[in-house]
């Protein structure tokens, strides 16, 4: 079998949907040696990759090739938007065809797609994205209920808000494959260079700086934590830059940048294993969240682990965490308090997320993923299922 694989989303500054593609690539060339892949470094007319030529997920089996990159956008988004009568031939026969970030190909006469279900945050709330975005995210999304032969979900709170939203998707066609952390214990890990960060003595934060990420009510929670107790370590945010940064520099008056609020920006693997595995606390405020992925790389690496009581978080940490309402600096605020206050509670955080985390794995994964490929390349098509 001929499985199309989108990997535009791996290469260098990755985020949630990155990562969740690039070790499902990693996990399937280690384990799978009967199929042949088709890697693409550009898919759609949504996500471009100026780098994709190069940056993106590189194999190193036989049974796994590249796909040829296109020169630019504009290359890329005329590609994939031609369904024309033989894209199955210029995307190279696959049959079957997984796609990762949100665009969703049309044109498929005899391949069966699968299309990855992130989150349908776009949908929530205006603010939490541009309007660019919200609009190709919706098509993609909406072309994937009317069009995708299986729906893969990252979660089983966004299978069942994308079964809310289409209702008329055959729920029989949706599974969950969930992603694992990128991290293990005792691996390799960095200091950052970052002056006065004192190990154990940090709060820690991770995620893209943008509104859905709630930072102002982490802000506003820790300028309620420093009133309480002065005494309290600085608060590491660690992310590359979203949208609405304005936002950001705005709530961050009253701190003296560098001090009380280090902001690293986009930082290695190694340099965060050992923010993680140092820091005194996670705190992750995140209003919405398909999987939520650094909360389960924080549990990998045994940080006490606070987040929202929202969306798939609790799915994700279950009692490895302790959880508060991110609308209420307040609540954030009083969590923070309790394991400053409580040793022990702290101690308790450390221990029970590694073995959390393990029960998160990217073999088992890979492993549903290849028996999904051979389950979806077996039906009737969607298209043909349903009448259409």
């Amino acid at each position: 079998m001929r499985v199309g694989f989108d990997i535009s989303q791996t290469g260098r500054g990755k985020a949630g949907c990155g990562y969740y593609a690039f070790g499902l690539i990693q996990a399937l060339e280690a384990a799978d040696r009967r199929n042949r892949y088709i890697l693409y470094p550009a898919v759609g007319d949504l996500f471009w990759d100026p780098e994709c030529a190069h940056a993106t997920f590189a194999p190193s089996k036989a049974n796994f090739e590249r796909f040829p990159a296109p020169v630019d956008f504009d290359a890329s988004r005329q590609f994939w938007l031609d369904s024309r009568p033989g894209f199955e031939e210029r995307i190279g026969r696959p049959d079957v065809f997984h796609a990762n970030n949100f665009f969703c190909p049309w044109g498929f006469k005899k391949a069966r797609l699968v299309y990855t279900l992130h989150d349908l945050s776009f949908l929530k709330e205006p603010r939490w994205s541009t309007e660019a975005n919200r609009i190709g995210c919706l098509q993609g999304v909406f072309k994937a209920s009317v069009g995708a032969d299986w729906i893969m979900a990252n979660s089983e709170y966004s299978r069942l808000d994308f079964l809310k939203t289409f209702p008329h998707y055959p729920k029989e066609r949706t599974s969950v494959v969930y992603p694992a952390s990128r991290y293990r214990m005792g691996g390799a890990s960095i200091r950052p260079a970052i002056d006065g960060l004192e190990p154990g003595r940090f709060w820690l934060s991770v995620g893209t700086i943008e509104p859905r990420k709630n930072h102002a009510a982490l802000l506003d929670a820790y300028r309620i934590l420093r009133r309480q107790r002065p005494a309290t370590g600085p608060l590491v945010v660690c992310g590359g830059k979203g949208w609405l940064m304005e936002d950001w520099q705005r709530n961050l008056e009253g701190f003296v940048p560098g001090k009380d609020v280090i902001a690293t920006g986009y930082v290695a693997d190694a340099e965060l294993t050992w923010l993680f595995e140092n820091c005194f606390a996670f705190v992750y405020p995140s209003l919405f969240e398909g999987f939520g992925m650094p909360v389960l790389e924080a549990l990998s690496l045994g940080a006490p682990v606070l987040c929202s009581n929202a969306t798939s978080l609790p799915e994700v940490a279950a009692d490895a965490a302790l959880y508060f309402d991110p609308r209420s600096p307040e609540s954030i605020a009083s969590t923070m308090a309790l394991v400053v206050e409580n040793a022990g509670e702290r101690s308790r955080l450390r221990m029970a997320g590694p073995p959390r985390a393990a029960l998160f794995s990217w073999d088992t994964s890979a492993a549903q993923l290849i028996e999904l490929y051979a389950r979806v390349a077996a039906l009737p098509r969607y298209g043909e299922s349903n009448g259409a």
